[in-house]
């Protein structure tokens, strides 16, 4: 068995491994034990900024401190963090400030939350954003090296992050996690299955399942949903020519319309969406929600099948 932890872990370690520069600061919401800033707040309170309930103001403190020459890291669950939506899009992303915004517990995955604190939203929403980076990792190891990466980054970004535990994938392979680069995690040229965050475990068993049955599935970690590997999609459309994406997102904007919008445009092939379907989450286990929303292992197989069926 493999290593479990949660991406939340990889982000509240790179900010304490980033903590050498002396231009990081965080921002907190009041919520740092759940988004794993509070050992950055431990280790340096003086560079910890306390914003209290006030996500607004904690984008605008950051986009304060961004122009003033420091690197803001600015955590909140990922639901909240859609309270400052006008903030990131006319305090930081207009003015192309680099301010790293992190929401954590996104997706269905969080569970006994409930809808309401269920965001299924978000990669969608920052994605519209003309300047920021969008990210949404698959494991720790990911997490903490796509975080290092941003002090060099220079324009602003959101990367969503987990609160349950999911296997871990890169142990000792930091370096092939780049902002930007989608990672080919198995090769096969029957079908191309996209995955990012807690969906892609579940398309390496996906991709198990299928090659059972004769069928060998390109599996990729996307977890940059922008700017796009299109270079990437483009090979695999050739390859494969058919497509799968898979993620705990709604099927409304997120890594499928990215992943659609591109293919559309470049190298149409049959392509078949697992996400969160037009609708809200409920309360439920982690692993009830993704069966309940269609985003198990054995969803991706019949997705597969299905675009592989439409192959001219």
């Amino acid at each position: 068995m493999s290593r479990m932890a949660a991406t939340r872990d990889g982000y509240g370690e790179a900010l304490l491994a980033l903590a050498d520069n002396p231009k990081v600061v965080v921002l907190e919401a009041d919520l740092g034990k759940s988004t794993k800033s509070l050992h950055f707040r431990k280790a340096h309170p003086e560079r910890t900024v306390s914003c209290g309930i006030g996500e607004q103001n904690m984008l605008l403190v950051g986009a304060g401190l961004a122009s003033s020459g420091y690197i803001p890291f600015a955590s909140t669950f990922a639901i909240f963090t859609e309270r400052a939506f006008e903030q990131m899009r006319n305090g930081v992303a207009r003015p192309n400030l680099a301010v790293h915004l992190c929401g954590s517990h996104g997706g269905t995955h969080t569970g006994t939350d409930g809808s309401s604190a269920q965001s299924i939203e978000d990669l969608a929403i920052y994605r519209t954003l003309p300047n920021v980076v969008v990210m949404h990792p698959c494991d720790d190891i990911s997490t903490k090296a796509l975080t290092m990466q941003l002090p060099g980054l220079g324009s602003p970004s959101y990367m969503r992050t987990a609160r349950n535990k999911t296997p871990v994938l890169y142990d000792g392979k930091e370096n092939e996690i780049q902002i930007g680069k989608g990672v080919v995690l198995s090769e096969g040229n029957d079908v191309a299955i996209i995955a990012c965050g807690v969906l892609v475990h579940e398309a390496m068993d996906a991709a198990n399942m299928l090659k059972d049955e004769g069928i060998n599935a390109t599996v990729v970690d996307m977890h940059t949903i922008k700017p796009l590997d299109t270079e990437l999609l483009d090979n695999l459309a050739k390859q494969c020519g058919a497509f799968v994406t898979a993620e705990d997102h709604s099927v409304i904007g997120g890594l499928g319309g990215a992943v659609a919008e591109h293919l559309v445009s470049s190298h149409p092939v049959p392509m078949e969406k697992i996400g969160v379907p037009d609708r809200f989450g409920e309360s439920a286990g982690s692993e009830e929600m993704l069966e309940m929303m269609g985003l198990k292992s054995h969803h991706i197989v019949e997705a597969a099948k299905k675009a592989i069926a439409r192959k001219v």
